[in-house]
């Protein structure tokens, strides 16, 4: 879109297809809605993938530049079927992982959805100046089908049942309670504002990339997949932090990395930018993107409801997409009024303004128990 002359603004608002994942809570109780086996969830990933994989390849009979409006909206329905599945998907994964191995579990999850983006938005971008759009899309539906496969050979009925409760996360007031759990106010802000000091750098690096100089090819190798393998490799060390120092102090480190990495823009864009600086960017950004989305993850799997998991969290990770598509449109709109130099700084601010917040707020990485334990004994006390 930028070298076909498309203003930043206008790029960021194609962010909106995503509305999907936005409003995925609505319809996260209806997967909810008597899960008493794996089996249940393993049916619903199986069936949203498999639509999600024809949309794809529905979109290969249509031009980019003369149907595109009808392609934008096989896209939204295409999310809206992944959306589905990444409901079910979050649901078994809390279901089947002890607390102890959530953070590696997370840690896994994150590198899958980066080894993802670097097949799509590296490998495959890559492969489009070469194959054109009809088989670009033919082989994205086709690694849609390959990712089932694993679980289609582990699909077993016989797996012990989970007792369902009553009503357990269908309606509204049920899905309302949780925002009443003690401490979930203050989780909901922290996911709110977390990655502002990233997403909107992140956001416009590839179109700032172009005002650079750097052609279609040598952005995908550096930042489809050079960077994202960067993310890859963040968010495995993310998991063996997490591990050894504990949600508390991650969130810390964690959101502490995101400010170095808005600042070390700021430096890039003022000293000179040369390419091995820019690299070294990509690398701290990429890490600082994946390192902050397991240590998301994982506190979020801990406050989630026996019998909602899907909706509870579904709720959580909403927010995280909802700030995005906000920033990445309001970071497009701030740097064509005042510059990618001054959006690098505001940026810096956002992510110091979080590891504030982070750091008076010691005891927003609590499970839900513990925050209930937590507010009982004060209780008490009091």
């Amino acid at each position: 879109m930028r070298m076909e002359n498309f203003s930043l603004t206008g790029i960021a608002l194609i962010q909106l297809i995503k509305l999907p994942w936005i409003l995925k809570f609505f319809w996260a109780p209806l997967i909810d809605r008597n899960a008493n086996s794996h089996y249940h969830y393993k049916k619903w990933i199986i069936g949203s993938e498999l639509f999600y994989a024809a949309c794809i390849i529905a979109i290969a009979f249509f031009n980019l530049q003369t149907d595109f409006s009808t392609i934008i909206v096989l896209m939204v329905l295409a999310i809206f079927f992944s959306a589905t599945q990444d409901i079910a998907s979050d649901a078994l994964a809390i279901r089947i992982l002890k607390k102890e191995e959530r953070p590696f579990g997370n840690s896994v999850q994150s590198m899958g959805n980066f080894g993802g983006t670097l097949l799509g938005s590296g490998c495959l971008l890559f492969l489009y100046t070469i194959t054109g759009w009809e088989w670009l899309m033919v082989l994205l539906a086709a690694f849609v089908l390959m990712a089932l496969l694993p679980l289609v050979f582990n699909i077993k009925k016989e797996e012990k049942e989970i007792p369902v409760l009553p009503k357990a996360g269908i309606t509204l007031k049920e899905m309302g309670a949780f925002f009443a759990i003690p401490g979930i106010l203050k989780w909901m802000l922290i996911l709110i504002l977390f990655y502002s000091g990233i997403l909107g750098i992140l956001s416009l690096l590839k179109p700032w990339m172009v005002d650079l100089g750097y052609n279609v090819k040598e952005i995908a190798l550096m930042v489809g997949i050079y960077g994202t393998g960067c993310g890859a490799v963040g968010a495995l060390f993310a998991g063996f932090i997490i591990k050894k120092l504990g949600q508390r102090k991650s969130i810390l480190l964690f959101s502490a990395y995101n400010i170095f990495a808005a600042l070390f823009f700021v430096y890039i864009f003022n000293a000179g930018i040369t390419k091995p600086l820019l690299y070294a960017a990509i690398t701290i950004l990429w890490t600082a993107y994946s390192m902050s989305s397991v240590i998301i993850y994982t506190v979020s799997m801990g406050k989630v409801r026996q019998g909602k998991e899907g909706t509870d969290y579904s709720i959580q990770i909403v927010l995280t997409h909802l700030q995005g598509i906000i920033i990445a449109i309001s970071a497009g709109k701030f740097a064509d009024a005042f510059g990618m130099n001054k959006l690098f700084i505001t940026e810096a601010v956002m992510a110091s303004l979080v590891f504030v917040i982070v750091y008076f707020s010691p005891s927003v990485t609590l499970d839900i128990k513990e925050s209930v334990k937590l507010n009982q004994d004060t209780y008490d006390e009091k």
